[in-house]
């Protein structure tokens, strides 16, 4: 497996992240279950933070008011990349950052854009981040896997990229 590291793997976490887009947000509800729902993220900023739109009233928010640990799943299987990241996260009340990610699809959720009363931005601060991906290709990747099936043999080790960052 091909390591990356560093400026390189936040370069790269952060392309697959806003490529991806769409990421499993968990929290710890007040009786310790852990509990996803899918979110969309509008940014992954110079700083490593990743930024999604939420309502005030929702128990995800009451969830990380409690116990800020959160964890992020992004996953596309048909490209073979995946992003699991664990962090903090916070609500953040910011007219100016909000219409920095305002895009239309807001409206989806915020009938009323902006002005929608409890809108509010859900800002995750990564501590851990690991990625997967193919080193070359999707379809390098599985033809090495079929290889290593029937010869037996243990799969290339640089077919896949695998990231680790920690902050």
């Amino acid at each position: 497996m091909a390591e990356i590291t560093g400026p390189e793997a936040l370069a790269r976490v952060t392309d697959l992240v806003e490529d991806i887009d769409l990421a499993m947000l968990t929290t710890i509800d007040d009786d310790g279950h852990l509990v996803s729902r899918p979110m969309s993220t509008r940014q992954m900023d110079a700083a490593g933070d990743i930024w999604f739109f939420t309502a005030d009233d929702t128990e995800k928010v009451d969830e990380v008011r409690a116990r800020r640990r959160v964890g992020l799943s992004y996953s596309d299987p048909k490209g073979m990349r995946y992003v699991s990241i664990a962090g903090e996260a916070e609500v953040v009340h910011d007219r100016a950052k909000m219409e920095q990610l305002y895009s239309p699809s807001v409206e989806i959720w915020f009938p009323d854009g902006l002005d929608t009363p409890g809108i509010a931005l859900l800002r995750v601060t990564p501590a851990v981040t690991e990625f997967w991906e193919p080193a070359k290709g999707r379809l390098a990747l599985a033809a090495g896997a079929l290889r290593s099936l029937l010869t037996h043999d243990t799969p290339d080790e640089d077919a896949v990229n695998h990231g680790y960052i920690t902050c």
